[in-house]
């Protein structure tokens, strides 16, 4: 060791390589403390209905709202979301097998395909800034191969990403989603089936943990007091835990699930039936 540092003093050249070599140790070392151990994304559904709703707008950091269509306040609160750097996706309100009480709007197994796609058009025109679509319910719906099929390739069209909100275990939504070639995630948890703040606080710490163990989570909560009271609380507990709170869209930048990039590459987990975007056009006269 002597030698070599004794060496290393009769030439110059060598205490540059010296320094260079200690100066990107530390400089990889600064980078590596600075990423984030894990990503979150957090999902707000059922926005739009109530002005009360402005209150989800005011959590703190990159939260995403979803907004359902056709609501009295979706349209002022989606623009306002957006200039308060929130992002915004649509939730749109698809058929559930317990026969639920969609609204307006609502995707349903008795759509053709033509209807299916002008009245998800329509809902996407109703907002501005939407940057993806989840499933409001649609338990019975995301089972649909085919209702999938026309629902993702509408979406590729725009392009958009999807979250598969999987309210039915049997879904087929994400799959058919990376199958067309659009982005897709999934929720992971959903913080407030129960309204009791104890019972919002071990989903939360649920979804930490997933995070923490996977690298990143979806979890989706809905704009319930108990709820955006809780979320006041412990969001800023992510960064102490080296967790990044992060829209949706950069996790599927994260997971380099470009639509582009999944065509013709990824295994189709699924087989799509053979149709094509035909008979919906948008609002320009284009043919989808």
């Amino acid at each position: 060791m002597y030698r070599r540092w004794h060496h290393c003093r009769k030439e110059p050249s060598c205490h540059w390589r010296l320094l260079l070599a200690i100066f990107f140790s530390l400089l990889s070392s600064d980078l590596a403390a600075e990423q984030p151990a894990a990503r979150v994304a957090l999902v707000i559904d059922d926005v739009g209905n109530s002005a009360s709703d402005r209150e989800v707008i005011a959590l703190p950091g990159p939260v995403t709202l979803s907004f359902l269509p056709f609501t009295p306040h979706s349209r002022h609160l989606a623009r306002l979301a957006h200039e308060s750097g929130k992002e915004v996706m649509l939730h749109m309100p698809m058929e559930a097998k317990a026969g639920n009480r969609l609204g307006h709007g609502a995707l349903t197994n008795e759509m053709s395909q033509s209807e299916l796609q002008s009245m998800l058009i329509k809902a996407l025109q109703s907002l501005p800034h939407v940057a993806g679509v989840n499933n409001h319910m649609g338990s019975d719906l995301t089972e649909s191969l085919p209702h999938m099929a026309w629902t993702m390739r509408l979406l590729r069209y725009y392009p958009l990403y999807f979250i598969d909100s999987r309210t039915s275990v049997n879904t087929c939504a994400e799959d058919v989603a990376l199958a067309t070639g659009v982005p897709a995630l999934r929720r992971h948890v959903f913080l407030d089936n129960l309204q009791d703040q104890a019972a919002i606080s071990r989903q939360f710490d649920q979804l930490i943990k997933l995070a923490l163990r996977q690298g990143y989570a979806v979890g989706i909560a809905h704009p319930y007091p108990e709820t955006l009271s809780l979320l006041q609380q412990r969001l800023p507990e992510l960064t102490a835990l080296g967790i990044e709170l992060v829209p949706a869209s950069a996790l599927i930048d994260d997971e380099n699930w470009a639509a582009r990039e999944k065509i013709g590459t990824a295994p189709l987990a699924v087989r799509l039936p053979d149709t094509d975007i035909t008979g919906a056009a948008d609002s320009n006269g284009l043919a989808l």
